[in-house]
């Protein structure tokens, strides 16, 4: 008679595969989330650069100074890995439909930018927020329509709770006009972009470094934008040094640090699950510009902070957060 002991789930939570998937959890998670705090710094830059550029200028530099920057590091790391006896990178082999794809990428990423700042100029500042902060809806509708995805009812609860403590920080400045209707159906396209972005990206990640991802999408950005600012604005570069650290510290911050971190991610976790932690950069937004500009922060806010900590919270242990795929490069 043979009596089979089966482990406790104290004991198999204990096991070095599982301690090492909660670590890589964690680090993925830190990481997101200095992704968000980089990215949340593009609104002070943006203000600090339209006292000199308008907002396709602001876009057009931020992509073509980090073109370089991208460049640069890609040719640094051929060098590297062609004096290499010991290299593990795979080459990088494009198809017609992986170009495609890439294109596809960059045209999303553009027009989220391009409408965003469109939106800023056509309606109030709380308006454009809080309809580009619906992205998550739209990523989790595109990912089940388009890609099958799944998402079980917490992730959905936390999204939605996530997204209300998100339209609450603008909620008290709030506008309903008729005037608004253009800079807010901008605002609520910039939200379908980025979350068709998201999504692409995501798929990319299977095959492409978050590098090579982020340098296509800068290279093609600047391309996309160039005509667009000789159209319609009358400035193209910035005129003082002043300028120029705002837009190379946008550049690095924002799209080389912020972006590239967020790419990374995308291989770790769902593109539902980061568009939902993307709803901290509003938060950590307004708490910078009450550091930097003194700009006043109510309990209101306050309240809504916490709301959209809560939502992501709840949102995090669901199925539709992380992947069974280990982060990759």
């Amino acid at each position: 008679m043979t009596i089979e002991l089966k482990p406790s789930q104290q004991q198999i939570e204990q096991t070095p595969g599982a301690i090492a998937q909660r670590l890589q959890g964690s680090i993925g998670l830190t990481s997101l989330f200095l992704a968000i705090l980089a990215l949340s710094f593009a609104a002070i830059f943006i203000r600090l650069s339209e006292r000199e550029l308008g907002p396709v200028a602001t876009v057009f530099n931020r992509f073509w100074v980090a073109t370089i920057i991208l460049g640069l590091g890609k040719v640094f790391e051929t060098f590297r890995e062609r004096h290499s006896h010991d290299s593990l990178l795979e080459k990088e082999h494009y198809t017609v439909s992986d170009v495609v794809l890439l294109l596809v990428m960059s045209c999303f990423f553009s027009g989220t930018l391009i409408t965003w700042a469109w939106s800023l100029t056509q309606t109030s500042v709380a308006n454009s927020n809080l309809l580009h902060n619906v992205t998550p809806l739209f990523t989790t509708l595109m990912g089940w329509l388009f890609l099958s995805q799944c998402f079980e009812g917490r992730f959905l609860i936390g999204m939605v709770i996530a997204i209300s403590g998100s339209i609450l920080i603008g909620l008290g400045d709030l506008q309903v006009a008729s005037d608004n209707f253009t800079g807010d159906s901008l605002a609520l396209l910039s939200a379908v972009f980025s979350a068709a972005n998201l999504l692409t990206v995501e798929k990319l990640r299977a095959k492409f470094s978050a590098t090579t991802i982020l340098l296509w999408c800068s290279c093609c950005g600047a391309l996309l934008t160039f005509p667009i600012v000789l159209l319609t604005e009358d400035v193209l570069f910035p005129y003082s040094w002043a300028g120029w650290l705002t837009i190379i510290a946008q550049a690095l911050v924002c799209q080389v640090l912020g972006q590239s971190l967020q790419a990374y991610n995308l291989k770790g976790f769902s593109s539902g699950f980061v568009a939902v932690f993307l709803l901290l950069d509003p938060v950590i937004t307004a708490i910078l510009a009450w550091i930097i500009f003194s700009e006043q922060l109510s309990p209101l806010n306050w309240l809504a902070f916490s709301i959209v900590l809560a939502g992501i919270y709840i949102a995090k242990p669901s199925q539709g957060a992380e992947k069974v795929t280990p982060f990759g490069n």
